[in-house]
C-alpha cells in the first residue's frame, strides 16, 4: 500500500524537476507506468506546481489585464484538472479497497484518502517555496527568521498530515474506518448550472 512517504517523495521529485526550467510552458515528463499510482500521484503534483506559478504571477500588480484574463481563464482549466485528478487518484484506493469489508461501526474521515494526497501536494509547495525564502539572498535578518519559523510549522505540519494519512489506510484497509467518496460538483464550470454560461447561450 502506499504511504505518505511515498507520496512526498514523488512531490519533492516533481516539483525540484519543475524547477529546472522553472517555466509555466514547459512540457510534462512524467516516467511513471501509467496507470501506476505513481503516475498519477506526479501528475497531480505537476498540476498543483504549474497553478502555483500562474497564482504568482496573476498577482502581479503591473499585469496587463488582457494577460491577466488569460491567467484567470489557466487557472480555472487548472483547477478542473486538479479536481478530475483528485477523483482518479479516489477511484485508485476505491479499487484497492474493494474487497474490504467495513466493520458495522466503522467511522467515516472528513476526507477521502485522495483529498489528503491533494493537501500533501500542496504542503510540499508550501515546504519547497518557504526554503526558498529561508535561504534567499539579498534580504534582511527578519525576513530569514521569520521564514525560517514558518517553514518548521509547515514540516511538523507535514509530518502530522503524514501520520493521519497513514493511520486513515491502514484504518481503511483493517475496516474499521470506511472509505467513502463524494464527487466535486463544479457548478461555475457547468454550461448547465452557471447561469453566466446558460443565459448566454
Amino acid at each position: 500500500m502506499i504511504t505518505a512517504q511515498d507520496c512526498n517523495t514523488i512531490f519533492d521529485q516533481c516539483i525540484g524537476q519543475y524547477h529546472v526550467l522553472d517555466s509555466i510552458d514547459q512540457p510534462l515528463k512524467n516516467s511513471y507506468q501509467q496507470g501506476d499510482i505513481n503516475h498519477l500521484l506526479y501528475h497531480k503534483c505537476w498540476i498543483d506546481t504549474v497553478q502555483w506559478h500562474y497564482e504568482d504571477l496573476i498577482r502581479d500588480p503591473n499585469i496587463e489585464p488582457s494577460d491577466g484574463m488569460a491567467l484567470k481563464k489557466l487557472i480555472d482549466a487548472s483547477n478542473q484538472r486538479r479536481t478530475d485528478m483528485v477523483e482518479q487518484i479516489d477511484d485508485w484506493f476505491l479499487e484497492q479497497f474493494n474487497n474490504v469489508e467495513p466493520e458495522g461501526g466503522a467511522g467515516i474521515n472528513t476526507e477521502s484518502p485522495a483529498w489528503v494526497v491533494d493537501r500533501l501536494s500542496i504542503l510540499a509547495l508550501k515546504i519547497y517555496h518557504m526554503q526558498e525564502q529561508a535561504s534567499r539572498q539579498g534580504v534582511d535578518e527578519d525576513h530569514l527568521r521569520q521564514a525560517g519559523s514558518k517553514l518548521a510549522v509547515l514540516q511538523e505540519q507535514r509530518v502530522d498530515l503524514s501520520t493521519s494519512f497513514d493511520q486513515l489506510l491502514t484504518g481503511i484497509a483493517a475496516g474499521n474506518r470506511r472509505m467513502k467518496v463524494y464527487r466535486q460538483m463544479k457548478l461555475y464550470n457547468d454550461p448547465t448550472t452557471n447561469p453566466a454560461l446558460y443565459k448566454n447561450k
